[in-house]
Parts: structure tokens; sequence; C-alpha cells
């Protein structure tokens, strides 16, 4: 959880609102809480800051008996100030908005040849690549049932040459053109890899290259079942971002992970959350303070065919795959950096804003000072109160000058 003074930095004057949570890290032990209202078993950091927010914006409002109309209209001129700049430059939405396509053929001599494209690529290509998925899914799971039926001290390489085959077609239906750059990753011990995130592609396309064990999200449907029956031989670790108790365990089973040399290279999303490879939200520090070695990758697709980011709240990930299968190609280029280390005197937090600005700076992304967690719910519709204890402080200012009838 970032400091009091940490939590209180804000860009404008708006005492309670979005911006006042930028700096600011929520844990998943939080959003369950947050989810409830403030009342509802708030963390007790939480809740201070959250409290010392409204006190700020109720001290920020003193008695203005006496004073004129004029002048109080004019100070809610900051609040309306903020409020306009937020619908014209939300810099936290901006984080998670897919990219859209601007008009550009719309002419007599391109228009045909983009229909052209349009026809070849749903009847012609997408099939190939869907029948190029099905079999290679097919070939996959006969070899992984194969690889299962192995003695125990071959039976590991194998699963994982298999996992890395299926990531493999994967990237060959998307017709992925992948420029790795930089050191193929190794297992070795005390070490962790982490990346920025834009879809759960990422991980195919990193297990296409080397096999990763990964901390996931554990997903509904085929998604979760593949995670579950295959991923496993990996060593992945899952969790539920609203379970607190998972969280705790995921995170010794970190350590135990990256303690062993015999391990797969642990990989880590520390935004938490897909973001549009246009930005780079806040690294959480939970990779940070493992006491192990930091290998950065920064992962940059080029939005010329397809954007890769995943929006999940306006599409499922098969929807995205299919997307994905329907466009020309899907390019990226993929950054291995120079494994970096926690300095004499530097905080997790600081080791992971250092990272942070290595993988933004490599990937040409804007660091922005968010929380990814923020992401999953609405602030005005999980706290009115916040809203509306400034709502009821500017109604009390202003109805001292209303003439009883």
């Amino acid at each position: 959880m970032a400091s009091k003074a940490s939590f209180m930095r804000r860009t404008s004057a708006n005492p309670v609102g979005l911006t006042s949570l930028k700096n600011i890290h929520l844990s998943s032990i939080d959003l369950p809480h947050l989810d409830g209202g403030l009342k509802e078993g708030v963390s007790p950091d939480v809740q201070r800051q959250i409290e010392a927010l409204v006190d700020q914006a109720r001290s920020e409002f003193p008695d203005y008996a006496g004073s004129n109309l004029l002048s109080d209209v004019l100070d809610i001129s900051s609040p309306l100030n903020d409020a306009a700049s937020a619908i014209v430059d939300d810099s936290f939405l901006r984080c998670f908005t897919s990219a859209v396509d601007e008009p550009w053929n719309w002419n007599f001599y391109l228009l045909p040849l983009w229909i052209l494209g349009v026809v070849l690529r749903n009847a012609i290509i997408f099939p190939l690549r869907l029948l190029t998925l099905l079999l290679g899914a097919l070939v996959f799971i006969v070899a992984f049932m194969v690889a299962e039926a192995l003695p125990a001290k071959h039976r590991t390489l194998a699963e994982r040459r298999v996992v890395q085959f299926m990531a493999q077609i994967f990237v060959t239906s998307w017709t992925g053109v992948i420029r790795y750059h930089g050191p193929r990753p190794v297992s070795t011990a005390n070490r962790v890899w982490v990346a920025n995130h834009t879809s759960m592609i990422d991980y195919a396309v990193l297990c296409a290259y080397t096999p990763f064990a990964a901390i996931m999200q554990l997903h509904p449907g085929w998604v979760g079942l593949f995670q579950k029956r295959y991923l496993n031989s990996l060593g992945c670790l899952y969790f539920n971002r609203t379970q607190a108790k998972d969280r705790t365990l995921v995170h010794q089973r970190m350590r135990d992970h990256v303690a062993d040399p015999n391990s797969m290279p642990l990989l880590i999303f520390p935004e938490g959350t897909c973001v549009n490879n246009e930005y780079c939200v806040m690294f959480r520090k939970g990779a940070f303070d493992l006491g192990a070695t930091v290998c950065p990758i920064a992962i940059k697709y080029n939005k010329i065919f397809v954007d890769a980011f995943w929006n999940s709240k306006r599409q499922s990930f098969t929807a995205h795959l299919l997307k994905i299968m329907r466009s020309w190609a899907l390019v990226c280029d993929v950054y291995f950096l120079e494994p970096q280390s926690k300095q004499p005197g530097e905080s997790s937090q600081e080791f992971a804003e250092r990272v942070q600005a290595m993988i933004a700076k490599r990937a040409r992304l804007t660091v922005a000072p968010w929380d990814g967690y923020l992401k999953y719910y609405n602030l005005a519709e999980k706290h009115p109160d916040l809203i509306e204890s400034q709502r009821r402080t500017y109604s009390a200012i202003i109805s001292k000058h209303v003439v009883p009838l």
C-alpha cells in the first residue's frame, strides 16, 4: 500500500474523485471490500486514507457565512474545471481504450481493393488458419497424453515441449511475425521475468520462443480448462483477484518456485491487467520483493494490421482470438532486457518503478500513474458517498444565499 503522502498526491484541485487515486496501490485484498462500500470491512489503511480525503474535502470548504454569492460560485470553479478536464482528457481510461481505425480507403480506387482484402481474409485465409489451429490442437492433445505416459524423468521435458508446440500453433494461426531480441531465458535460481501486459496472447507469444511458468488469473470456460489441464505441467500459479487468501498463498509459492533451480522461468505481469500497449500502468511490487534478480521483457505490438489489446469488458477472449485470426498478420517485437537487481537502500516500489521505466522506454510506452486494479470498479457507483460529500458541501454553501419564500 502506498504511503499517505503518495495517496494524497494528485494533479488537480479536486479533493475527492478519481484523480485523487493517482499513485495509490490497491491490493486484491482491498478490492472486494471497496466493491462492497466504505463501511463493510475496508482494510484499516484504505479506510483511513479515504476518510482523509473526505476530511480534506470538507476542510477546504469552511463556513462561508457573510460571504457573497459570486465568490461562493467562483469557489467551485476548480472542481468544474476538473470535470471538464476529465471529459476532454481522461488519462486513466486512455490506458484501456482500444485503437480506433482511421478511414483511409473510402475512395473509388482503394475501396474495391479493400473489399477484395476483406473477402480474401474471411473466406480463404481465416478458414485455413482455423483448420491449422484445430488440427494443431488435436495433435497437441494426443501428444500431451503420450507425454503423460512417459517415465517421470522424461515426462516433464516432453510436456514442456508439447506446450511450446501448442503456443507455436497459436502464433501460426495468427500469421505471427514475431521478432525476439536479446538472449533466450534459461532456468536459473533466484530469477524472475516481468513483462508489460496487453492480452493473454502475450503468454503464447513468449512461450512460442521458450516455455514459462506464469502467475495467472484463473479464467472460466475453455481457457480455464486449458490452464488447469495443460499449463500445470509448466508450474503455472493461479489466483483469483477477489480472494485475499489466494494472494497470500500464491506469494509463498512464488518464493518457492524462484528458489528452485530446476523450475521453469517464472513470468509475471506486474501491471495486473491488460493495457492497450500505448501506456504502462503501475507495476505491483510483489515480483520485486522476492529477493530475486528481475529480468525485464518489453512487448511491443505493431497495430498496422490488428490491435492486439484485449478489452475484456467488451469482448470474450474467444472473440479476441477470432479478430486476430481474421486480420492479415500479428506483428510484434519482444525485447529481453538486461537483468536488474535491487540497489542498496532502494525500496521494492522504487525498484518496480525503475524496471517499469526500462520496459516503457524500450516498448515506447507512456508511464501512467494509475493502479490497474482501478479498472475493475467504478468509483462513482461503488463510492457514491465520496461524490455526495462534495455535492452536499456545495449545496450547503449555495443554499445560504437562497431567500426562503
